[in-house]
């Protein structure tokens, strides 16, 4: 078993949809950014994909790609689970912290949860989604953006390659 940890951040800004964990939530602005800025799910890729040394998200869907301008993070998380895949691991669960001020995100994080189980392929209690504010304090805090946090815990299949055997 391994584990990764991952974070993202953007900020703030009017005439963009608020899209978190896959999932869209009506709110006057949205997150800022190459694609839909999702920062749940960047988080949990990059959990991921450090799980298994496979770099950052960046790496992979760099921003100067204009393949991946406005496209969905789901997209990024399909092929971030076929990557471990690929090296013969899955994903045993996903943890995630969204830090935003407002809006109020208990009522969204059921879908939120669905959403990323079924991207992924693995039950809906292998994934916990939580939100928290920050008090006021940083820009979170002051609604200027909302980050995520996010940890994950990958297994290997018993044939993996000796090369992942780290």
């Amino acid at each position: 078993m391994r584990i990764g940890f991952g974070y993202d951040a953007h900020r703030l800004v009017p005439g963009r949809p608020l899209v978190l964990g896959g999932v869209i939530i009506p709110h006057d602005r949205g997150l800022d950014g190459h694609s839909d800025a999702d920062v749940a799910v960047h988080a949990l890729c990059d959990a991921m994909l450090g799980a298994v040394a496979l770099g950052d998200l960046g790496r992979h869907f760099p921003s100067s790609d204009e393949r991946w301008r406005g496209v969905s993070s789901l997209v990024f998380l399909r092929h971030v689970t076929q990557l471990l895949a690929d090296c013969l691991y899955g994903l045993a669960n996903a943890d995630i912290t969204i830090v935003a001020q407002q809006p109020r995100l208990s009522p969204y994080i059921p879908r939120m949860v669905d959403t990323l189980a079924t991207t992924i392929g693995v039950p809906p209690a292998q994934i916990s989604v939580k939100a928290t504010t920050t008090d006021g304090l940083g820009f979170p805090g002051q609604a200027a953006g909302m980050a995520a946090y996010a940890v994950c815990l990958v297994h290997r299949s018993p044939s993996t390659p000796s090369s992942w055997q780290k």
